[in-house]
């Protein structure tokens, strides 16, 4: 039997009373894409940031890369050169530019003198990314690119020095923020990497990802080590049985096309960025998908209307029920419509803060008493509330925002949205980094809000999304509405077509 290029017995982990991992083994074969799944909180990322030297280990557990020993008891930051790392944070630092990012970990280009050779490190920055197909300034702070650029930079500083040399690479949730034409490119840069022979651990909780790239698949669950089968062996709802440990339905639900309403939500002739004179009407409970390609503008359609984007905005929204008058969509914050961003680490939560804290953070002028000082048995109620009626798995209210799964943390970021009681909700990737289970409980919670009369408006570049969630969507081309798709004829093959323009 081939040695495995990485070798992992008896791995545990604890945070205080919490198990975070017990006695978990793990072997990836030379040449081999290892996906690893399971619910959120099960102890994937746990596991990544143990290899990556981000936590240690307890004693007793065994690692091997090549067959030669490393520790895992100790925490140390680079731990070895032969793993490398997309972590769902992605890792950078969003004031730099994508040259100096790739440099914190590899060094500048110098001089004899030891001045920077600038153009060197454009050039070789420059490589790396282009290698994606995707158009991303090398020079610009981070912070001013979009997710997928972001994400891109990321995956071309792990990959950087490589060389084909054996080791694994270790992808956590590297297409989250992905639509389809960039997610066959990372494939294509994955299966190269394993093909020279290196291993490839890979964390998603898309299954179509899984089945389309993965030889075989290790399942956690509750810290524990469920199984490991070869993927052809295994269907998506077999899969979705070991992940949740009972049977679960892992389609999407078919929707119908929302009865004829009233809007609660119109906007005219919008202008942000890409996009030229967009305009729609959504109806009072309809579930309305925006989508598109990287670059076309969907992205950017919710952040515009709820006033949360700083670059300038054009054009005209209204809501009915509210007022006659129409806003000036350069000051749609004060419609006061809130936000589930993309983002959720960068943009959703406060990561010092607490659930409670990060909750009620836009409710305070409602829960002041008479003296203008903070009501804490309101604040309590309100969070306790809604960490129920989302369903929220959380030590308590206090505890810090960080210690949750992303799944509840997006949980967390819902309520916050919808204990505001607006007319329209907004999302923007609801679903990305979360797994199965919690998707659906999040799709199931979308829908409550749509039926008790919420316009909900998606802008999501996973196709899922669209198909379990959306009565009607829009297909953003080149900054325009190209194609409008209602009720059964929203299918996979309509969607990709449409955002292709291959109809």
């Amino acid at each position: 039997m081939t040695r495995p290029v990485l070798r992992i017995a008896g791995l545990s982990k604890r945070f205080g009373p919490t198990r975070a991992l017990e006695g978990v083994d793990l072997e990836i074969a030379p040449g081999e894409i290892h996906a690893l799944l399971g619910p959120n909180g099960s102890g994937k990322s746990t596991l990544i940031k143990i290899l990556a030297g981000y936590h240690h280990a307890e004693p007793g557990a065994v690692a091997e890369l090549d067959g030669e020993t490393f520790d895992l008891s100790q925490a140390t930051a680079g731990r070895h050169d032969r793993l490398r790392f997309v972590h769902q944070e992605l890792g950078l630092v969003p004031e730099l530019s994508a040259v100096d990012n790739l440099a914190l970990s590899h060094g500048f280009a110098r001089t004899a003198a030891g001045n920077i050779r600038w153009r060197e490190m454009e050039r070789r920055t420059t490589a790396l990314v282009e290698r994606f197909g995707l158009d991303v300034d090398v020079r610009r702070p981070l912070s001013l690119l979009s997710p997928v650029q972001r994400t891109v930079v990321a995956i071309a500083a792990a990959l950087q020095g490589w060389e084909g040399r054996s080791g694994v690479l270790v992808l956590d949730e590297p297409t989250a923020v992905l639509p389809p034409g960039e997610v066959a490119r990372l494939f294509d840069i994955v299966r190269e990497v394993r093909d020279a022979g290196a291993g490839v651990l890979y964390v998603s909780h898309r299954m179509d990802e899984i089945f389309a790239l993965a030889d075989r698949v290790t399942v956690l669950r509750g810290g524990r080590h469920v199984a490991t089968r070869p993927v052809a062996g295994l269907t998506p709802r077999t899969l979705a049985e070991l992940m949740a440990g009972e049977e679960i339905d892992s389609g999407h639900r078919p929707v119908q096309p929302a009865a004829s309403a009233e809007a609660v939500l119109q906007v005219r002739d919008l202008w942000a960025g890409p996009l030229r004179g967009v305009g729609f009407d959504l109806a009072r409970g309809e579930r309305l998908g925006i989508t598109g390609l990287v670059g076309s503008g969907h992205e950017i359609v919710p952040y515009a209307v709820c006033g949360a984007r700083t670059a300038p905005v054009r054009g005209r929204l209204r809501l009915p029920a509210h007022s006659d008058a129409w806003t000036d969509a350069g000051h749609a914050r004060t419609l006061g419509l809130p936000l589930v961003p993309a983002d959720r680490a960068g943009e959703g939560v406060i990561a010092d803060f607490s659930v409670a804290e990060n909750l009620t953070l836009p409710l305070l002028h409602r829960l002041r008493g008479s003296g203008g000082r903070l009501h804490r048995r309101r604040e309590t109620s309100l969070a306790e509330d809604w960490i129920r009626r989302v369903g929220v798995r959380t030590a308590g209210r206090e505890a810090r925002i960080t210690t949750l799964s992303g799944g509840n943390q997006q949980k967390v970021v819902m309520a916050r949205c919808l204990a505001q009681r607006p007319p329209v909700l907004a999302l923007c990737e609801p679903t990305a980094g979360v797994d199965i289970a919690t998707r659906l409980q999040l799709y199931d919670l979308i829908e409550r809000q749509a039926d008790e009369g919420m316009g909900v408006l998606v802008s999501s570049s996973d196709t899922q999304d669209l198909l379990a969630l959306c009565t009607r969507v829009l297909v953003v081309r080149d900054g325009r509405i190209a194609r409008e798709i209602t009720g059964r004829d929203i299918t996979e093959s309509a969607l990709v077509h449409a955002m292709e323009g291959t109809e």
